[in-house]
């Protein structure tokens, strides 16, 4: 079942930290309460499925290759997300994902912690996402978007390396 897009914005307080789990492949194995509340999903609903049917259609293609290409390399990840709810109504979030490792090294889960986005950052944000989206067209041309993702990066004094720095600071 595919959810239609709605203008709604769900808050995200300064108080909520939205915190779940997922195996390699990125199925949900974990969520706490606040992650339920604002997808709208009961865990029945949500629990085993993939995080990507939480994935709002403004998201570009290239921050979730960029995401996985570094998770896969046991890189943490910090970046924006957009997220769509069950009733089609969306939230941002600073998403915080990790690689968690067994004691023995092997992989354990990918841990992912959200706080809510600033209005400065998404001033900011909105804008390249868009740009981002545009640039992928329908065929997905993530080359053109990464083009203007590395652009965005040297325009505020960071790189792909530094990414996760200048997330953190675009949301201070």
């Amino acid at each position: 079942m595919s959810v239609t897009p709605t203008d709604v914005e769900h808050e995200v307080r300064s108080i909520d930290i939205i915190v779940s789990k997922g195996n390699e492949a990125g199925d949900i194995t974990y969520a706490n309460p606040i992650f339920f509340k604002l997808a709208g999903y009961t865990p029945a609903e949500l629990l085993d499925q993939p995080h990507s049917k939480i994935r709002h259609p403004d998201m570009p293609k290239i921050i979730f290759k960029f995401l996985w290409d570094n998770l896969k390399a046991g890189k943490n990840v910090t970046t924006f997300v957009k997220n769509i709810s069950k009733d089609g109504g969306f939230y941002w979030v600073l998403a915080q994902i990790r690689v968690a490792n067994n004691p023995d090294g092997s992989f354990r889960n990918y841990v992912s912690t959200r706080k809510p986005m600033t209005a400065n950052a998404r001033k900011r944000i909105e804008p390249l996402y868009a740009d981002l989206l545009e640039a992928e067209g329908t065929n997905g041309d993530m080359d053109a978007s990464l083009k203007i993702l590395e652009s965005f990066l040297e325009a505020n004094g960071a790189s792909l390396a530094t990414f996760n720095d200048i997330m953190l600071e675009i949301n201070s």
